[in-house]
């Protein structure tokens, strides 16, 4: 009975979770159409040459930094304290730790825009050479206090689990406001500074609309709740010691993320650093697939924690981790196989000579996307400071093996630092979850998953050889593998109850025929 309700609840929980991933699949597809748009019209009616334009681009990067530290992790922070009080009923708790947060971040986010007001020159002078990025930096000031509060009633909606209403916000009304805001400040001749306007004024359209959702669907943030001062302090004291190392850990993923662009920038050339460029967003795609996921699985597994539901967590991050594989083998199989192909028509022949460091890249990012539910699992379980010391040593070996390989083998070599970086990083988190929490985030069937995606992918690489290589063959040689590859995963029984129980009620709700039992024993 216990097994059956056990069984009830994970597989509720899966659900959910699909749908959540739905939304935010889709919203991200509409995300990406607007920001293409807002793209367009700053290059052809904004009125923003190259330099301007990089000025803008510095800007946004600076205030991004300076929004990162003066959250002080506490968004985190509430992203894993809320669930975690709402999973053991002290409501009380969570809305003391939403009013103190808010309160903190109002005060940092005024002190975060004047240390930038008055940073402004020194940066734009002593550092990146450019009297015309003052004014830039000036304008971003000002929002700093509104994009770390924004960030903060924002979050919000994930911890509560309202994703729809989440990805709506942040994936289609903020750009699509972006959008009419600059138009709008085009068209009454605001044409100097109407892009950072509109830009930092999505900010504003974030705070607004994400107070209204709280407002609207979880009024119980705003009853007035009494908490004792002692427990005020202890609450308090725990989130900000869980939140304080996400500080770094922001500061350092930026580092960690651009020491490869500036290692081969100070090794070789500009022209190396565009073509490396070119082979690091095509390989970023793989993060599409646990992004989606990730959006509810951590405040649903924190929730699940603070009720000791360890075998539901277990059983959760296991199926996320073989849905997140399934997906991304077949993608590393498609950027392994068409390196040249995807780098020519996503950004021209010139960029050719990415192709190694496309294949390293997408190896590197594959481990990372398996692994990432470990790094929830730590920061889940409080362990903020090893997730910190993690992106620490990885960072530290990246930096070493681009120092080693960059000289001999140039971006080649950069792309190799950075998959064994991200390698290390996956297996040292999961041996540390394994420790500390108790789980292993892995199915066994991800070994036949692997042998599935091997299979297509080899007798492709065989019959290459002897097929012209042009778009269409191309495109039937894609068709070919993933037509191969789901036969095997049929076939081999790759999807268990919990997968077919999933579709089946996806084929209800689209009123499609159901499917006749299987009477073959999924496990």
């Amino acid at each position: 009975m216990q097994k059956k309700s056990h069984n009830k609840k994970f597989e509720s929980s899966l659900k959910i979770l699909l749908k959540s991933s739905i939304f935010f699949l889709i919203g991200i597809f509409i995300s990406k159409i607007f920001s293409f748009v807002y793209r367009i019209i700053i290059a052809r009616a904004g009125n923003l040459g190259l330099e301007s334009y990089g000025q803008f681009n510095i800007a946004l990067t600076i205030s991004g930094f300076f929004t990162a530290i003066f959250t002080l992790g506490l968004s985190e922070g509430l992203l894993r304290y809320i669930p975690y009080h709402r999973g053991k009923n002290e409501n009380n708790k969570a809305q003391y730790l939403i009013k103190f947060t808010v309160i903190i971040t109002i005060f940092t986010g005024i002190l975060g825009g004047i240390f930038m007001y008055f940073l402004a020159q020194p940066i734009s002078v002593y550092i990146f050479h450019d009297q015309g990025l003052i004014n830039y930096l000036i304008i971003f000031a000002f929002f700093i206090p509104l994009a770390v509060v924004s960030g903060v009633v924002f979050i919000l909606t994930r911890a509560y689990e309202k994703i729809g209403w989440n990805s709506f916000i942040i994936n289609i009304l903020q750009p699509f406001s972006r959008i009419i805001l600059l138009i709008i400040l085009l068209f009454i001749g605001m044409s100097d500074n109407a892009v950072i306007l509109s830009y930092n004024m999505g900010f504003l359209v974030v705070l607004i609309s994400s107070y209204i959702i709280c407002k609207c669907f979880i009024p119980e943030i705003f009853n007035k709740k009494t908490l004792d001062k002692e427990l005020k302090k202890e609450s308090a004291r725990s989130l900000l010691s869980y939140s304080w190392p996400f500080i770094f850990i922001a500061m350092i993923s930026l580092i960690f993320t651009s020491i490869d662009v500036i290692m081969i920038g100070y090794f070789m050339d500009i022209k190396s650093v565009g073509i490396y460029n070119a082979a690091l967003p095509i390989s970023g795609l793989m993060m599409i697939v646990p992004t989606i996921f990730v959006q509810l699985y951590f405040p649903l597994i924190s929730k699940e924690y603070a009720r000791k539901n360890i075998k539901l967590i277990e059983d959760l991050s296991k199926q996320v981790t073989k849905w997140i594989f399934m997906v991304n083998i077949f993608i590393l199989v498609i950027l392994i196989i068409f390196p040249k192909f995807l780098i020519g028509i996503l950004f021209g022949n010139d960029y050719l000579s990415a192709d190694v460091a496309l294949i390293f890249l997408s190896i590197g990012m594959f481990f990372f996307t398996v692994f990432t539910i470990s790094e929830r699992l730590l920061s889940m379980a409080g362990k903020t400071k090893l997730v910190l010391f993690n992106i620490l040593v990885s960072a530290v070996i990246n930096a070493i093996l681009n120092f080693i390989l960059i000289p001999k083998y140039g971006i080649a070599g950069a792309s190799f630092a950075t998959m064994v970086s991200y390698i290390v990083w996956g297996i040292v988190s999961t041996l540390q979850v394994r420790k500390y929490v108790s789980i292993t985030p892995l199915r066994r069937k991800m070994i036949t998953i692997f042998i599935c995606a091997i299979i297509p992918a080899l007798i492709l690489l065989y019959t290459k050889q002897y097929i012209p290589t042009n778009f269409f063959t191309i495109c039937l040689e894609g068709l070919f593998l993933l037509l191969a590859y789901t036969f095997l995963i049929l076939i081999t029984r790759c999807l268990d109850r919990h997968d077919l129980a999933i579709l089946s009620s996806i084929k209800e709700k689209m009123k499609l025929p159901n499917f006749k039992k299987n009477k073959l024993n999924y496990s």
